[in-house]
């Protein structure tokens, strides 16, 4: 491990522990925290999320949370009525900047989740975790509500794999994590690096390019390295992270994409086939399956007309 980073893990590695609420309330003043979930069928687990969220730090004693949004990017499902009944706004994913047609994938919504909210700190939560805790939220926000120099932040924890503990996680130790030792050396310290709860400062996300699909979290840790430094990361342990986990052809796919999000940034003009074929056993054996990898991205949504002109009014 790098010098650099060994430093850093000691400056910008906390527990949630760390920072009491008191204390983030307290320096949270007049700046404004938007919590995201991007949901796809989760009515099992939006719910619960939502009305810890409300519960916890939306109260009158406790104001840390501001704005509580729910995108649901195209439920069949009950996802959009669990949610509002539980306290949310829900959006849908397709009625954000219409004139942009809408792709699948999670990092589509995710940028568009800043047409929507308002926050100078943005806090995205995947809705499909079990037991719930509000440190997932309040630990990620309460570095850079007390520290300025902080601009993103990650959620690192333990995540089981059924009963076994440490073992989730199958592709960022596979893929991710061989990828960032490789090619970013300086973020070799992050524990989670796709992990699905980070915040970050609106001044951030809305210079950042965000992939549409899988990669959208390995993208914005890159070219958040690149446009504001290491030192202006960091992490914080919340405790055990528990989720539904997808077989193993979806973790393909999702391995492809992520590769193929790291490629671009190492090398913009030199292009590798955007598919991955992967088999199926059937009637006449193994069939196979051939599925387009993730390759769009959309652009820093501070180039985006609709956005300037929300920001000016």
């Amino acid at each position: 491990m790098l010098e650099e980073v060994e430093r850093w893990l000691g400056r910008r590695s906390w527990s949630v522990a760390d920072r009491p609420l008191e204390r983030i309330l307290a320096a949270k003043r007049n700046t404004k925290v938007s919590v995201v979930l991007p949901a796809l069928n989760e009515e099992a687990t939006v719910g619960d999320i939502v009305a810890v969220i409300r519960r916890e730090l939306m109260s009158e004693t406790v104001p840390l949370v501001d704005e509580l949004v729910v995108i649901d990017s195209g439920s069949t499902d009950r996802t959009a009525e669990v949610a509002a009944a539980a306290g949310a706004r829900v959006v849908a994913r397709d009625a954000i900047l219409p004139r942009i047609p809408a792709v699948p994938g999670k990092g589509e919504v995710l940028w568009r989740s800043l047409m929507v909210t308002s926050g100078d700190i943005v806090c995205f939560v995947d809705a499909d975790l079990r037991d719930f805790s509000a440190d997932f939220v309040s630990g990620i926000v309460g570095p850079l509500l007390t520290d300025p120099d902080i601009d993103f932040v990650k959620a690192m924890y333990d995540r089981p794999f059924g009963d076994t503990p440490g073992q989730g996680g199958r592709v960022t130790e596979l893929v991710a994590r061989p990828l960032l030792n490789l090619h970013w050396p300086q973020l070799a310290g992050f524990v989670q690096p796709l992990g699905g709860e980070y915040a970050a400062r609106r001044s951030l996300l809305e210079r950042l390019p965000f992939p549409v699909g899988y990669g959208v979290e390995l993208g914005l840790l890159v070219d958040a390295l690149h446009t504001v430094g290491l030192d202006a990361l960091a992490q914080v342990d919340v405790g055990v992270r528990k989720h539904r986990h997808q077989d193993g052809q979806a973790l393909g796919r999702m391995a492809a994409a992520i590769y193929r999000t790291a490629q671009l940034r190492l090398s913009r003009g030199h292009l590798v086939r955007p598919w991955l074929t992967q088999f199926e056993r059937g009637e006449k054996g193994f069939e196979p399956r051939t599925y387009a990898v993730d390759t769009e991205e959309r652009p820093p949504m501070a180039e985006i007309v609709e956005y300037a002109r929300r920001r000016v009014a």
